[in-house]
């Protein structure tokens, strides 16, 4: 791969239209809705009964993850823009499929789920406010977001139009008609998923070449983050002397990142900037391949704490 075509990534831009976000806008809001169905106040309860374990997840996934990877960009020093991708990745909630690899490593799934509904929730301030704090503190990111003179008021109107607005709406019909929301929840979460899916299909379609043209670049900055961000949750809930279910549980929320709110974000305020969208695409299949192999070799491990928190 030669140097010059390296460093034109920072100048690509994909292959979207105008009606293209605008499916990808509806697909998310969809998602959000179709999670908000199955938040059930058992969760909640839950998970303030443990407030170790909480603060925990919401110490690893919402500070300390954007945090070591703002270092990891320094040390690394990858192209501007994928740098500043990593960190609008780590910005980002946690992706509702973790509560389904959570329940497959035996994790303690009422924390999953009560994490990523606090998580989507809070995304609305904490995932501008984190996104703007370490974009403009990286000495090679803030000239991006100076020259889009990017506003972080405007990102937290459309991350509450994308998350907020959905999960409000979800969780109403959910304590209004429980025999419809009983009804509908499961079919409304495979469609959005399968919609979702063969979009980002499509996506890649559009612009084979080029994640062709950077792929082995992204793939090993993608692994070493994802890598990092596993870890974190991970040794952060070992020092928080936290169960071996609540371990595996905010692991995986603190590995699993909401990669589809980070790509419609690119396309809003970056204009599917090329290093920025591929980091989010490839995070969006690897983080998945990742938490599916993790969770394969948990569930073969018996529980061998009980709950002390």
């Amino acid at each position: 791969m030669s140097g010059l075509l390296l460093h034109r990534i920072d100048e690509v831009q994909l292959n979207f239209s105008p009606d293209g976000l605008l499916i990808l806008n509806i697909c998310l809001g969809f998602i959000m809705f179709g999670v908000a169905l199955e938040l059930k106040l058992d969760y909640f309860k839950a998970v303030f009964t443990r407030p170790r374990a909480l603060l925990t997840g919401v110490l690893s996934q919402f500070i300390l993850l954007p945090f070591i990877t703002f270092l990891l960009t320094l040390v690394i020093a990858p192209f501007p823009s994928m740098a500043l991708g990593m960190i609008l990745v780590a910005a980002c909630p946690g992706g509702n499929i973790s509560n389904f690899i959570s329940l497959m490593a035996k994790g303690n799934v009422a924390l999953s789920v009560g994490l990523t509904a606090i998580a989507t929730l809070s995304a609305i301030v904490v995932t501008p406010l984190n996104f703007s704090l370490y974009g403009y503190l990286h000495p090679e990111t803030q000239s991006i977001l100076k020259a889009i003179h990017l506003n972080p008021v405007d990102m937290v109107q459309t991350v509450v139009l994308l998350l907020g607005l959905p999960m409000a709406l979800g969780i109403w019909v959910a304590n209004q008609y429980p025999g419809l929301t009983q009804r509908i929840s499961r079919p409304i979460k495979i469609l959005s998923i399968l919609f979702f899916a063969g979009f980002v299909v499509i996506a890649f379609a559009q612009n084979f070449t080029f994640f062709l043209d950077y792929i082995e670049l992204v793939f090993v900055l993608v692994l070493l983050h994802n890598a990092t961000a596993l870890f974190t949750g991970y040794l952060t809930s070992r020092v928080a002397r936290l169960d071996e279910a609540q371990t595996r549980s905010i692991t995986i929320e603190t590995g699993i990142q909401n990669s589809g709110l980070a790509l419609i974000l690119i396309f809003n305020f970056f204009d599917g900037m090329g290093g920025m969208a591929i980091i989010a695409a490839w995070w969006g299949i690897w983080h998945i391949l990742a938490g599916l192999s993790i969770a394969s070799i948990w569930s073969r491990f018996p529980m061998y704490q009980k709950a002390t928190s």
